[in-house]
């Protein structure tokens, strides 16, 4: 990063951590040059770049001050209590019903799973596709089929060893997406009618993924901010014969949560001690907030009990359908049944995806992606806390594009989305990121498309319907 990149950063965490409040004046251009030891231009660039993020304004005369937007006023999410049962899952037809009404590309798509496609180089990506097909050896049009693309893996090996992970290229298993690297992880380790535990609230694949395979979902509670109940984990697996854990412990969806470091080391010897394997999804670990990269729980493995997932749909090439999975001791199980199954991912989509990494781009493309994501955050808390009733609370995520919003108790999240998508708006109702279908007050909002007056307006009217439905 360059200094004044590094400079804004210091400058923004203090922000996020509440050391400088809203309305509060920054360090003056002057101040700041003396106590950071940098130049006056450097700081007038830092200072631009958080002006653009929505985290500085500049007042005429008085200098620069921290917008007072930035501090959402609403309470964070609650955290809900563990009931030590199984559940058989069964949720799919309320997924279907409500995935299949936010396919309107005319609805403001707040319930959207992904970001707006023009945040990605989609048209480098299709430079790529071209000359890497160009350039492949003919054979390996089938031999990438057994192994993967070597070069793409090679280059996923790479970034592990960015945030101290040496992983074996061949310990990397390439799948269609990382939808099917979460799948085969599941089927490597369990058995029609096992129990999982997974998180409450859990992204809703996650449930469809468990009725397919017959599976029973333990529910554990999730803090908004800290993640998974390690106390209410060590309870269910002291108790129920749990044959595997489903978690995201970085920017986890719906709720957006981030483990530390030190809770993730927890979480590991925790299931080290039962010897239950873990299956981490970390499918959002590139789209952090600020200048450290977020460490996964694989990275405390000494077993080879995690099997880390990972895919470029979320921050790179959304249809390319490319994902993988860092078995662990599982790894050869994984390779045969994937060679069982898909046999595949698509080889011309390996090879776009590993000649892009190659040629450079990635992380100016992923910090340019972080920057607008973190801003449309802003935007979006600013406006729920301008247009929702007070009691409503909301999750302020370190990242991603999912923000949580806990509504009182009397809205009904199903009947809001009907009337919401009667209006032109989508969101995601709670229900279908809970294997007992709770969360019924809750809902998912996303912030991965550019903020704009339509954004606003919706983001009143779905205001206005809540406070209407606590009238009625």
């Amino acid at each position: 990063m360059k200094r004044y990149e590094q400079f804004a950063e210091e400058i923004a965490a203090l922000i996020r951590n509440g050391v400088l409040a809203a309305g509060e004046k920054a360090p003056s251009v002057r101040q700041a040059s003396r106590i950071y030891g940098i130049s006056q231009s450097t700081v007038f660039q830092a200072y631009y770049l958080l002006e653009s993020k929505g985290l500085l304004v500049a007042q005429e005369r008085s200098g620069y001050f921290v917008r007072a937007q930035q501090q959402a006023p609403l309470d964070e999410p609650k955290v809900y209590s563990q009931s030590l049962e199984s559940h058989e899952v069964a949720v799919s037809e309320l997924i279907f019903s409500v995935l299949n009404s936010l396919r309107d590309p005319n609805t403001v798509p707040f319930g959207s799973a992904f970001p707006d496609p023009s945040l990605y180089p989609l048209a480098r990506l299709a430079s790529c596709l071209s000359r890497s097909m160009k350039q492949m050896p003919e054979h390996e049009i089938v031999s990438d089929m057994t192994d993967g693309n070597s070069e793409l893996r090679r280059q996923i090996a790479l970034r592990y060893s960015q945030i101290g992970m040496l992983l074996a290229p061949h310990e990397l298993v390439i799948t269609n997406g990382a939808m099917e690297a979460l799948s085969l992880c599941l089927q490597s380790v369990t058995q029609a009618g096992d129990l999982v535990a997974i998180e409450s609230p859990t992204f809703y694949a996650c449930l469809q993924m468990l009725e397919r395979l017959q599976l029973k979902a333990v529910e554990i509670p999730v803090h908004p901010r800290d993640g998974i109940d390690l106390t209410a984990l060590a309870n269910a697996l002291e108790k129920l014969p749990i044959k595997a854990c489903w978690f995201m412990p970085t920017l986890q969806n719906p709720i957006g949560a981030t483990m530390s470091n030190e809770r993730k080391q927890q979480l590991y010897k925790l299931l080290q001690q039962h010897q239950v394997p873990l299956i981490e999804d970390d499918v959002y670990s590139e789209l952090y907030f600020g200048n450290t990269p977020n460490q996964p729980v694989k990275r405390y493995d000494q077993q080879g009990l995690v099997m880390h997932c990972g895919s470029f749909s979320k921050c790179l090439a959304p249809g390319y359908r490319i994902g993988w999975v860092a078995g662990g001791q599982f790894t050869e199980r994984i390779k045969k049944l994937r060679l069982m199954t898909t046999i595949s991912p698509a080889v011309p989509s390996q090879a776009a995806i590993a000649d892009y990494l190659q040629h450079g781009g990635y992380d100016l493309h992923l910090r340019r992606l972080r920057n607008t994501l973190e801003v449309q955050q802003g935007q979006m808390l600013a406006a729920i806390a301008r247009y929702f009733p007070a009691e409503a609370r909301v999750s302020r995520p370190q990242g991603s594009y999912f923000l949580w919003v806990e509504l009182p108790e009397a809205v009904d999240s199903l009947y809001l989305f009907q009337q919401a998508l009667n209006k032109g708006i989508s969101l995601a109702p709670g229900p279908i990121f809970s294997a007992s279908e709770k969360f019924r007050h809750c809902i998912r909002l996303s912030y991965g498309y550019p903020w704009d007056e339509r954004s606003e307006k919706a983001i009143a009217q779905l205001g206005l319907l809540v406070t209407q439905q606590l009238k009625s």
